[in-house]
């Protein structure tokens, strides 16, 4: 469990830095150690710890049309994301995100400003897509964050209103991995060190990731989540 508790150190750290989901970054490394349905509920756990510690110290910038607009279809997909990946093996649930990382990477890696209006179709698109895939594949995270910062809002709304959205689809998916019997009770006694070991990440992160070459670094992130990607989907 301590290496777990140590790239979820590390990932929130990395996230912090370069702008995209802590699980994007630690989901890939914890099937290094955990069957894919293991994994995917610790390291739900571990996000979730990590968006109650930032909607508490982000809360003045809560935008709620957004968080309405945006985070309500966030919760619908990622439940029916959630009840989806009991179905499907956990062979195809690696080469989803293997998928899921080659896409992504490459797409930050060419694309890099997005910009999109927040309009309600543009708002309950991103909220779906977002949702199903955090729920499917844990890794929705990376995508809310494009589509809401593509908004241009203030940081602190940004701030605020991703990690409350964040928070209510943690919320609402683990309960369905519980219920599936995705976590082992063996691991039920780890889970306040995952809360303290976020908690702690959440604080320093910031602090440790402003002395971090921002984007030479984003860059090594991107292409090592492609690299992961073309693993996971070709040996899965």
């Amino acid at each position: 469990m301590l290496p777990f508790l140590t790239f979820g150190f590390l990932a929130e750290i990395l996230a912090s830095s370069v702008g995209f989901g802590a699980s994007t970054i630690l989901l890939p490394l914890s099937l290094l150690y955990f069957d894919f349905k293991t994994a995917l509920t610790l390291v739900a756990i571990f996000h979730l710890f990590g968006t109650l510690s930032r909607s508490y110290l982000f809360r003045a910038g809560l935008n709620r049309k957004v968080l309405l607009q945006f985070g309500l279809p966030s919760i619908l997909f990622g439940i029916i994301g959630a009840l989806l990946s009991s179905h499907l093996t956990q062979t195809l649930l690696k080469q989803l995100l293997g998928l899921f990382l080659i896409f992504y990477g490459s797409f930050s890696l060419l694309k890099r400003d997005l910009k999109l209006k927040p309009t309600l179709p543009n708002l309950i698109f991103g909220g779906g897509i977002s949702g199903i895939l955090a729920g499917l594949i844990g890794t929705g995270g990376a995508l809310r964050a494009t589509f809401l910062s593509s908004f241009k809002s203030k940081k602190a709304e940004y701030l605020a209103t991703t990690a409350v959205i964040a928070l209510t689809v943690d919320l609402t998916r683990i309960p369905v991995y519980l219920n599936q019997g995705f976590l082992s009770p063996k691991f039920f006694i780890t889970i306040p060190f995952l809360f303290m070991t976020a908690l702690i990440a959440t604080f320093l992160g910031k602090q440790v990731a402003n002395r971090l070459p921002t984007q030479l670094f984003e860059k090594i992130v991107l292409l090592a989540i492609i690299a992961a990607g073309f693993f996971f989907l070709v040996h899965p």
